[in-house]
């Protein structure tokens, strides 16, 4: 299989933090009103566990995180093979204690992602894919079993998934899209995840500006699992450019969806 030096170290990193989310989720606080930027000590944590055993493992790749923390500092910033992390992915899922987060863990070599892993903890779930070796998902050590997208080929037909919205508000990408079925997650890892399990057809992304472990690790999932990850306007997406920043949103489709969707959203 290709990459699966780098897939297995990747879920190893994966778990050995999953084990310290766990452990500091049964002890805090829910805060109901917890707002998007949140941060906590158990995400520097994590990435610090994640950051050391990848770079361990692999001291000539270079590292991209979201959290400021000792390891990613000194870290080589600037490589072909750039680990991206997000150690809690939907932190305010974490906050609200609802189990909407994950943690992801995708490497990309020239731009293009080539491992992807996304775990949830508090289910214990974990959606991987290496590039050329599909996407597969685990439950509590069960498995693995194979994910493909779901084969649903009109929007008026499609389950959208995407960020929670304001009570009684439609977002714009329900607007445009008129789906049949709308999900809301925190944790656009999960989301992700979906498409490429074959339990929503469609994720939008429409922030103005994201980052790189946004989506890396989620992305491969979904084109792995044969759907289709671009830019609104239906550009490639390409990881590691200046400031890890992403600036032309995101479409996760089934792939057969996908022109619509972007048309749609147009």
């Amino acid at each position: 299989m290709p990459f699966e030096k780098e897939l297995r170290i990747a879920t190893e990193a994966a778990a050995s933090a999953a084990e310290r989310i766990r452990r500091d989720y049964e002890s805090f606080v829910a805060i109901p009103n917890a707002p998007a930027s949140i941060s906590t000590e158990t995400d520097r944590a994590s990435q610090e566990i994640i950051l050391k055993y990848l770079q361990s493992n692999f001291p000539d790749d270079a590292l991209c995180a979201e959290e400021a923390t000792e390891t990613l500092a000194k870290a080589k910033k600037d490589a072909k093979r750039i680990w991206i992390v997000d150690p809690i992915d939907g932190t305010r899922g974490f906050a609200k204690k609802n189990g909407e987060f994950s943690v992801m863990i995708g490497l990309a070599v020239g731009g293009e992602p080539v491992v992807g892993v996304v775990l949830e903890p508090v289910v214990d779930r974990l959606t991987y894919a290496t590039r050329g070796g599909g996407c597969w998902v685990r439950v509590d050590d069960c498995g693995p079993e194979s994910c493909r997208v779901l084969q649903t080929d009109a929007l008026e037909r499609s389950t959208l998934v995407q960020s929670h919205s304001k009570p009684r508000e439609q977002s714009s990408p329900v607007k445009a899209i008129k789906p049949a079925k709308v999900l809301e997650m925190y944790s656009a890892g999960v989301k992700l995840a979906l498409v490429a399990r074959g339990e929503a057809d469609l994720y939008v992304n429409t922030y103005l500006a994201f980052s790189d472990w946004d989506i890396c690790a989620g992305h491969l999932l979904v084109t792995e699992a044969g759907g289709k990850v671009t830019t609104l306007k239906g550009a490639p997406i390409r990881y590691g450019v200046a400031g890890h920043k992403q600036t032309g949103g995101m479409l996760a489709s089934n792939g057969l969806l996908h022109d619509a969707a972007v048309k749609a959203l147009a």
